[in-house]
């Protein structure tokens, strides 16, 4: 017999001034004394966004306006199954108020991380901080072409980087020039490489990206949980590894044919779509991505679109 799964909908709700609200769970409460996001269960005959405006009203005496999915985390419990199905709220009426009694605070996204919410909230944390577009560096031509490219990038927007090149001797000879420019443009960088050369060369603000070779050998977190780990997967074996170990983003690639690797077979978005369904830490599309693909990738449950050659350009572009 199937575990019943039990819907819960969960508002992200974001000011004017990008601040979140979170409330704290009532200390009688199961996990109680913890912050949360606000939501509930989803009652029969109500859809999501019935739901979520319901407890929102009920709880804060809000009236939701407009929503866009962010992420949908499971966790079993054996007996059931919970399917926290989050969303922003990115405009409401009416002055968030704790109704049932409950004490509620306005907290910068950076500093969400210093509140001590249940574990199975630490992926929406993720999610809140990173952004919707991720650069990953294309073949170093030349040094200066290199950090030209990626300058240009960062002018453009792009405030989440991973750091790929073929030598990976070339690294730590990049990292601290491409670790100052990307702390000019407030954006995250991540290392493309194995563990062993990671370890050799780790910071606090520098995160792991393990390609899907460096993922499955891996049997446990190889990093702290200060440092931002991500993955490459292609399918739900890999998911579910990256899970186990601990990941906190993953790239799923590839969506659509490209030209660094024409051999991969293109899943779609049908595919990807149900991938994500059942992934419980934020997805990045990635392959043949294009700023169109955006609102579609968004749609399909992912955090966002990563790529090389939407904004790989040359800096006389």
């Amino acid at each position: 017999m199937s575990a019943r799964i039990v819907h819960v909908a969960v508002g992200v709700i974001v000011a004017d001034n990008k601040k979140i609200l979170i409330a704290r769970r009532a200390d009688k409460a199961h996990q109680g004394g913890l912050w949360e996001f606000p939501g509930g269960k989803v009652e029969p005959g109500e859809s999501l966004q019935q739901a979520l405006e319901r407890e929102l009203y009920e709880e804060l005496a809000i009236k939701v306006i407009a929503t866009q999915p962010l992420i949908k985390i499971r966790h079993d419990y054996g007996d059931k199954v919970v399917l926290l199905d989050v969303h922003k709220v990115t405009r409401f009426s009416g002055e968030p108020q704790g109704v049932e009694g409950q004490p509620i605070e306005w907290v910068a996204p950076d500093k969400l991380s210093g509140y001590e919410f249940p574990a199975a909230n630490r992926p929406i944390i993720t999610a809140i901080n990173l952004p919707q577009r991720m650069l990953i560096t294309g073949e170093l031509n030349s040094t200066e072409d290199f950090f030209a490219r990626t300058q240009r990038a960062l002018r453009k927007g792009i405030r989440l980087v991973q750091m790929r090149v073929a030598d990976d001797a070339a690294i730590p000879e990049l990292l601290d020039r491409m670790l100052v420019l990307c702390r000019q443009f407030s954006a995250q960088l991540q290392v493309n490489a194995s563990p062993d050369l990671f370890a050799a060369i780790e910071q606090p603000e520098i995160g792991l990206h393990l390609t899907t070779r460096n993922l499955l050998i891996c049997d446990q977190r190889p990093v702290s949980e200060n440092i931002l780990l991500s993955a490459s997967c292609h399918n739900d074996i890999e998911i579910a590894h990256a899970q186990k170990i601990g990941v906190d983003f993953i790239c799923l690639s590839p969506i659509h044919a490209t030209s660094t690797h024409p051999d991969g077979l293109p899943m779609g978005w049908s595919v990807f779509e149900s991938l994500v369904e059942y992934t419980s830490v934020p997805v990045f599309a990635l392959g043949g991505m294009k700023e169109s693909d955006l609102p579609r990738a968004i749609a399909a449950g992912a955090q966002g679109i990563a790529g090389i050659s939407e904004w790989w350009e040359p800096s006389n572009r």
